[in-house]
């Protein structure tokens, strides 16, 4: 792939690429019904096979971060080395191995997914100056469907062993390694190189728009994959709203996030960055809280909530990213991906944890996620701080 005129090539093997690594995030969410009657698991045990995954996600982003990899290690390659990794861990599910060595998988999948994700931003950046919203929307939009499929894998058979779900996963991403290393080059936008250096953390922090930015992602990381990781479980005892496959649904609300991505990376190149991660932020915290007023019924309330839910909760990802690659010095574009995707993922084990913990201390499901709604509350302020700062005018050529 040579010149300009080859990036939607370049985005479209890279997205499949990515969507075929990221099916294994979560193979293990995706069967937990299956793994808590086969193990005994309590609640708290159960949030951390999801846990486990975001632990090593945050290990492996920090010190990408703080080693300066993304900048250093030619894109591709490390991205390959990643995929391998994530294969590899998560197949060790099948060996069935306990449940201590189980989450120590886990967290190495997620450790190796640090390798895919932030550096994946980086490379489709590499492809495009102009438009660069719409094609990161698009590789959040791959990152939401990997995600989802293990839940269509398990939703397509009553009794389906949870090792196929993870036997899929693990070749799917063996086919990413292949992709990565093999069909893939930096773009004609590469950005420079970098040597290691501790104190690039230091100037992260210090950049204030780019800590509007990652304050705007911070709040939604709060809400994002404690819904993922919890909406089956919602669904499930949602009987009186929601009666058909909790599956299926649980699939189509993370999958939607694919084309909500799409059509958040379109709306950032006409209105600005700023505006459309508020909206979409407004629009999923009022999901938070509507989900629970329709936990009793009519499924059809059920139903376009959760579809709202899925479209608006992840769409407005990549907006944050991309205006870190526009904000970030260039040398430090990579380490400020990782350090951003790092602290976010941080934020979500607790909010993981604290989901269930709140279901079993109130006897109920229903009023439970209305803990995340000051996740995207705080994510709505930040951004339009950020539309007011004067370094807005990096972001989507001018319109902030």
């Amino acid at each position: 792939m040579a010149g300009e005129g080859n990036r939607w090539a370049a985005l479209a093997v890279t997205g499949a690429a990515l969507i075929l690594a990221m099916t294994t995030w979560f193979s293990a969410t995706a069967v937990i019904p299956e793994l808590v009657g086969a193990w005994s698991l309590s609640p708290s045990e159960a949030s951390w096979l999801t846990s486990a995954v975001q632990l090593g996600f945050v290990v492996g982003a920090l010190t990408s971060s703080l080693l300066s990899i993304p900048d250093i290690v030619p894109l591709p390659r490390l991205m390959a080395l990643a995929a391998l990794g994530a294969a590899l861990a998560n197949g060790a599910l099948l060996l069935e191995p306990g449940y201590p060595l189980t989450l120590a998988a886990r967290f190495l999948t997620g450790a190796a997914l640090a390798g895919i994700y932030p550096p994946a931003m980086k490379f489709v950046s590499t492809w495009f100056r102009t438009g660069r919203g719409l094609a990161l929307g698009i590789m959040v939009g791959a990152l939401t469907l990997g995600s989802a499929l293990p839940h269509l894998v398990r939703a397509g058979g009553a009794g389906l062993p949870w090792q196929v779900v993870v036997a899929v996963t693990s070749l799917a991403s063996l086919v990413a390694v292949a992709i990565f290393g093999l069909a893939l080059r930096e773009g004609p936008y590469p950005f420079a190189r970098a040597t290691v250096d501790p104190r690039q953390i230091g100037a992260i922090l210090r950049n204030r728009p780019v800590m509007l930015a990652n304050l705007g992602y911070f709040g939604h990381m709060w809400e994002l994959y404690a819904v993922w990781g919890w909406f089956l479980a919602y669904a499930t005892a949602a009987k009186g709203g929601w009666s058909g496959n909790a599956s299926l649904l649980a699939f189509a609300l993370v999958a939607l996030g694919a084309p909500g991505s799409i059509l958040a990376g379109l709306m950032a190149e006409r209105v600005g960055r700023c505006l459309t991660a508020s909206t979409m932020m407004v629009i999923s915290g009022s999901c938070a809280v509507l989900i629970g007023v329709a936990f009793d019924g009519p499924p059809a309330l059920f139903l376009v909530v959760a579809v709202l839910w899925g479209l608006t909760v992840v769409s407005d990802s990549a907006q944050f990213s991309t205006a870190v690659t526009e904000l970030a010095p260039p040398s430090q574009v990579g380490s400020a991906l990782a350090f951003q995707m790092g602290t976010g993922f941080a934020i979500t084990i607790l909010s993981i944890w604290l989901v269930p913990i709140l279901a079993e201390a109130l006897g109920s499901w229903r009023w439970t996620f209305l803990v995340l709604v000051p996740g995207p509350v705080i994510g709505t302020l930040a951004m339009l701080a950020l539309r007011r700062d004067p370094a807005s005018a990096q972001l989507a050529s001018g319109r902030g």
